[in-house]
């Protein structure tokens, strides 16, 4: 279904051009491009830099939501993200040149316990075949030899892990942690600057439907802009004044409290009829069809004409094309 304003429009530009001395003339109103600034997060507006009405720059400041539960998510990823940084670090480098001088003492040692408690249990061994010594003697020293020797292979792994470095799987694993971190900060490091409305265009400020303090729900317009430049007429152009038109048209535009009249050009005509779908009518009714249209108001001066202002065009026709 169509707003009414449309609907009453699209009558008024019909009416007006069964009536014209040329046929041409329509009814309308000055716009201007509407930006509806939305809130991408529910937070508190806690800094309102602008008012209804103000002239804003490309850039400039207008709303500042609560950013405190996001800094604090910022900060803890961070965190962690300078944590996977330098345990990659530490990987890449590898061991340290005094942890190899240290586990190469320990093998060593290792392996000297190992053939110390090797010895002894030969020793022993002979003594318990001769009789001198209970078997349980030998039983215990073999123990002793078997950990011993275990100690000697733990070093000796451990040594060579030192001097190998660390494995590329490990790095590789440790470079991912770090670039899952990275991401998540540069989600949030996004996410704090929505929590700022810049103005995406300069214009001029329309409405401000919420108020300092309120929270208003995501996806919410929080702000919206008139853009700056050049205005245009928005009028209903009737079926068979259509074919006749194509974009870059030429119109005069009469603006309500001006006294002067305005050059104009078509940019725009939507390719859907405004009423009843041209199947379902005869041909007699198909004239009563309309079409929205944009006429751009291409003078300099034009920009500091009032938006809403009531509007008279008058196209210039040209032949269809063949």
């Amino acid at each position: 279904m169509m707003h009414g304003n449309h609907a009453l429009l699209a009558f008024a530009a019909i009416s007006l051009a069964a009536c014209g001395a040329d046929g041409n003339a329509l009814l309308g109103t000055l716009e201007r491009d509407r930006i509806e600034l939305t809130a991408e997060t529910q937070e508190p507006i806690i800094e309102a830099a602008i008012r209804e009405g103000d002239a804003v720059t490309e850039g400039q400041l207008l709303l500042q939501l609560d950013p405190a539960a996001v800094q604090a998510q910022l900060a803890r990823v961070r965190a962690s993200a300078e944590q996977a940084e330098q345990r990659l670090a530490e990987l890449v480098a590898g061991a340290r040149r005094e942890q190899v001088r240290e586990a190469r003492a320990l093998a060593e040692g290792a392996a000297s316990r190992a053939t110390a408690e090797s010895a002894e249990f030969r020793r022993i061994e002979t003594l318990v075949g001769e009789g001198m010594l209970p078997a349980s003697t030998l039983d215990r020293q073999r123990a002793l030899r078997d950990g011993a020797i275990a100690e000697e292979r733990a070093a000796k792994e451990r040594l060579a892990e030192f001097e190998r470095g660390t494995r590329s799987e490990v790095v590789e694993q440790a470079a991912a942690t770090l670039a899952g971190a990275r991401a998540q900060v540069a989600e949030l490091e996004l996410s704090l600057a929505r929590h700022t409305v810049h103005a995406p265009r300069a214009g001029i400020i329309d409405a401000l439907p919420y108020e300092l303090g309120e929270r208003p729900p995501r996806g919410a317009p929080v702000a919206v802009l008139l853009a700056a430049g050049q205005p245009y007429a928005r009028v209903f152009i009737p079926e068979p004044l259509r074919a006749s038109l194509r974009a870059g048209s030429a119109a005069t535009v009469r603006v309500d409290g001006s006294k002067r009249e305005w050059r104009g050009e078509l940019r725009y005509v939507s390719s859907e009829a405004a009423f009843t779908p041209y199947y379902a009518l005869n041909e007699r009714d198909r004239s009563r069809l309309s079409f929205l249209a944009e006429i751009v108001l291409t003078e300099p001066e034009a920009a500091d004409l009032p938006t809403g202002m009531p509007v008279e065009v008058t196209m210039q026709e040209r032949p269809a094309a063949p």
